[in-house]
């Protein structure tokens, strides 16, 4: 690992810590590849398990063309999700655990076999999903006004932040995810719709992506673990004390619930 990944990998861990924004990174790295980029997240997540979290899934980002035009990119990325990361339904997640939240609604998949690339088709990534929930995905930037590019994005994990994850699982057989509509309301309000197809057509063409993308890099898609394919609708900015509910036809429906500030 360079010196350069190390001290990028460094100045995000702390954006963590002290919940302070830093400025892109990318301007340090304009002749970089983007696999530099996720060095630097996967030195973050090295760090993350050294000091006892569990890594307990991954998520692919920018999958929609709704995404990728309010980020300015053109192309998906992927995260891992730790257990730090997960939050309960209906259970007020702590506001100052974030920098600058938005919520993007998904259809997470519980994985009941192993998938690892390349070369896994549709057939075997459905084939390899348990069931699927209704998921609320936190997204958070460490980088200050949310100003980034791919390189950012990717280099900060994917812009993650947390999972709630609804609690009445879905065969993937019973529903047709491509067709599946979603709304999402903050405190009552309806602020976003959209449907399954936004995700790289299927919510599953964006777990065969992922593993198809990981899999070259040593990383198997784990029994177990949970894959968030990728937002169904813009993401939407929230603040303390939001209640967020998304509802997805035929998977159903999920809450969280941003805790007050306090002061």
């Amino acid at each position: 690992m360079t010196d350069d990944v190390q001290r990028a990998a460094d100045a995000l861990l702390a954006a963590y810590r002290t919940r302070r924004p830093i400025a892109p990174i990318a301007q340090h790295f304009t002749d970089a590849p983007l696999s530099t980029a996720y060095e630097i997240a996967l030195a973050q997540v090295e760090s993350w398990v050294k000091d006892g979290d569990v890594v307990k899934g991954h998520k692919v980002g920018l999958a929609s063309r709704a995404i990728q035009r309010q980020m300015n990119v053109d192309r998906p990325d992927f995260g891992h999700l730790t257990a730090s990361m997960f939050h309960l339904e209906h259970q007020p997640i702590p506001a100052d655990a974030f920098i600058q939240p938005r919520i993007e609604p998904e259809v997470a998949f519980v994985l009941g076999k192993p998938l690892r690339g390349p070369g896994v088709t549709v057939a075997e990534a459905a084939a390899a999903v348990d069931f699927c929930l209704p998921a609320l995905e936190i997204v958070d930037s460490r980088i200050q006004d949310w100003t980034i590019g791919i390189f950012d994005t990717v280099a900060d994990n994917a812009s993650s932040g947390g999972v709630v994850l609804g609690s009445r699982p879905v065969r993937l057989g019973d529903v047709d995810l491509r067709l599946a509509g979603c709304t999402l309301h903050v405190n009552g309000a309806l602020v976003a719709t959209g449907a399954g197809g936004a995700v790289l057509g299927s919510p599953l063409n964006a777990l065969v992506w992922l593993a198809n993308t990981v899999g070259p890099l040593g990383v198997t898609l784990e029994p177990g673990h949970v894959v968030l394919p990728g937002s169904m609708t813009r993401a939407v900015p929230i603040g303390p004390g939001d209640a967020v509910v998304a509802d997805i036809a035929g998977v159903g429906s999920v809450t969280a619930v941003l805790g007050e500030e306090v002061s």
